[in-house]
């Protein structure tokens, strides 16, 4: 939904928000900035001043997305749970933080932007996976198994939450919540299955 009017305060910030809603109804490649400055109410000029180019902003963007999503994954963690429970809160954060935003892990790290060499899109990205990953381990013991088991279970969080976004989720799973609660078993059993796995 496009802003009437910019009166002051943080454009970068309003700028790089008002990408996230474009990527969220586009995609990717339809992000431009003419529309972003058309969200924002600004000059189609006046984005420039602040982002080099298109990719500046979708870096910016990104890196928006990245910070906002591990608020959210560190908001969920609960240090006490077992380990695979806490691996299924995090990937049912993910799971809220998709359907709300309408962006994820396709944005976060998107093949666009792979070796873009931005220190603040790289530690955007950091931080997600500082949040994830721990978790992943305390069930693998072992980082390189862990790895799998966490690409697997952001692969469940996604796949719902892209149903979900695209209206083709079984009516039962119609809310959030529901479908938030099918991703923390998922992803328990998957935990669990690695855990029970003979050493």
């Amino acid at each position: 939904m496009a802003r009437s009017t910019y009166h002051h305060g943080d454009l970068p910030g309003a700028l790089t928000q008002a990408a996230l809603d474009a990527v969220a109804e586009h995609g990717i490649t339809g992000l431009s900035i003419a529309d972003v400055a058309r969200r924002t109410g600004v000059s189609s000029a006046a984005p420039y001043r602040h982002f080099a180019d298109r990719r500046a902003l979708l870096v910016a963007t990104a890196a928006t997305a990245a910070t906002e999503l591990a608020a959210d994954l560190r908001a969920a963690r609960d240090h006490t749970a077992a380990a695979p429970d806490a691996l299924a809160a995090a990937a049912a954060a993910y799971l809220r933080f998709l359907v709300r935003r309408r962006v994820g892990w396709d944005l976060v790290f998107a093949e666009e932007l792979t070796g873009a060499g931005e220190p603040e899109l790289s530690d955007a990205g950091r931080g997600v996976m500082d949040e994830l990953l721990p978790l992943a381990v305390r069930v693998t013991g072992d980082p390189t198994t862990a790895l799998d088991l966490l690409e697997q279970a952001i692969a469940v969080a996604h796949g719902y939450g892209t149903f979900q976004l695209a209206g083709v989720a079984p009516r039962r799973l119609a809310d959030v919540d529901e479908v938030a609660a099918r991703v923390t078993t998922a992803v328990r059993t998957l935990a669990r299955a690695v855990v029970s796995q003979p050493q």
